[in-house]
């Protein structure tokens, strides 16, 4: 296939992940915001919040949040700008006989790549608009239904390209077992649970109980989904791999399981602030930690699993650092994020909620040091990939059977 896209490998779905990728950086960065500044009278950081940090005049603090609002700027920017070049490579990708095979095979799941990447659209602008909006947080009632009709459309979408993927393996049998060493087929479980995480944030910010409670049953609803789908592909994926040796183009799948339970945790989070404002039932610190501390060892778990496979397999000296190029590697760049996300979470909600940490002292920078460097680590790996796959040659022009890695391949 021509490469008319400006992508240096043939083109697949899984490219939105660059796009999702640079809205998750952009999210990690607002985090400080969330977690290091007051904000007293709105849930989230806004213009009012960072106009006062400036107004007060302290350099020090003014610097560190000059740096969060850039890193917010420049990786929002970069977000929509792939998202805008992947919408119109997938465009043109429809036209072509490579759609046509992905479309009879496991691979057709990776559409659902691009709601989980417009989901993630809607989150980052809301970041955008509370930070960078002046009075916006004043009308934000008026937005919370806007925003469930946005995460709404997104939700249609993801639901029909799921519907037709579930449909076809499970009416004709066509799901092919030899190309499911992997856990690739939870790119629709992650989908699902950003979806779900976009609709508890009206339910935890709201204070008009409709609202509130449509955005809470949504989200139960595809929280829920992703459990169960998520519960049989990690069974069924786990099965081939211990049968057949996970494939070394779909290793980074191993760490899908980290974003998902980021964005999972995130959402139970958000709703039981839901149920704090208009139930009164929200959870006690204590128990919040339990339950942060459980997800934050499944991640861990995953991680190293991931980590000592892909080594083994010298999938970092390959497809980072070598000549090898594939679309899903794209896939390492989430699993960084969410995990520097989490571990704010866990921090604050967690560790500081519960006195165990006090904000601000030595033990909190101690812990927030590994978060720090994380997150530089998934820039300097993002700014690797961008490298190979965006610059239009190179290692991943000159190898084009790379381009379509066993991640997404049924082929």
């Amino acid at each position: 296939m021509k490469n008319t896209t400006r992508f240096s490998s043939p083109y697949n779905p899984l490219y939105f992940l660059a796009s999702l990728g640079n809205g998750g950086l952009a999210v990690s960065f607002f985090m400080y915001l969330m977690f290091m500044l007051p904000h007293p009278v709105s849930p989230i950081p806004t213009f009012t919040t960072l106009a006062g940090v400036f107004a007060a005049g302290n350099p020090v603090t003014m610097a560190l949040v000059s740096v969060a609002v850039v890193g917010i700027l420049y990786f929002a920017f970069q977000h929509y700008r792939l998202l805008l070049r992947n919408l119109a490579a997938y465009k043109a990708f429809q036209q072509t006989p490579a759609y046509e095979k992905l479309m009879s095979g496991n691979a057709e799941v990776t559409r659902m790549a691009i709601p989980l990447t417009l989901a993630m659209s809607i989150n980052v602008a809301f970041i955008l608009g509370a930070l960078f909006v002046p009075g916006l947080w004043g009308v934000v009632e008026y937005l919370f239904p806007a925003a469930i009709v946005a995460f709404g459309a997104v939700a249609v979408l993801a639901l029909r390209m799921f519907a037709s993927y579930a449909g076809r393996i499970l009416t004709n049998g066509q799901f092919e077992w030899s190309a499911n060493n992997s856990l690739s087929q939870l790119v629709a479980v992650f989908a699902m649970s950003m979806i779900g995480v976009g609709f508890a944030a009206p339910a935890a910010m709201s204070h008009v109980p409709t609202t509130v409670v449509v955005g809470m049953v949504l989200s139960i609803f595809f929280l829920t989904s992703a459990a169960i789908w998520g519960l049989i592909m990690v069974v069924l994926g786990f099965k081939d791999m211990l049968e057949h040796g996970v494939s070394e183009e779909g290793s980074p799948s191993l760490w899908i399981i980290i974003p998902i339970v980021t964005v999972s945790g995130i959402a139970t989070v958000r709703l039981s602030h839901g149920l704090h404002h208009v139930f009164n039932g929200g959870p006690v610190p204590s128990d919040m930690l339990v339950n942060m501390a459980i997800m934050l060892s499944v991640q861990l778990l995953f991680g190293l699993i991931g980590f000592v496979t892909m080594r083994k397999l010298h999938y970092f000296a390959d497809y980072i650092h070598g000549e090898k190029a594939s679309a899903a590697s794209y896939a390492l760049i989430c699993p960084g994020v969410a995990l520097m996300v989490f571990g704010m979470f866990f921090l604050h909600p967690g560790l500081v909620a519960n006195g165990i940490v006090d904000k601000f002292s030595i033990a909190y920078f101690i812990l927030v040091a590994p978060l720090v460097y994380l997150q530089f680590v998934t820039i300097k790996t993002m700014v690797l990939l961008n490298r190979k796959h965006l610059g239009g040659s190179g290692a991943a022009q000159a190898n084009p059977s790379r381009g379509m890695p066993s991640m997404d391949a049924a082929e």
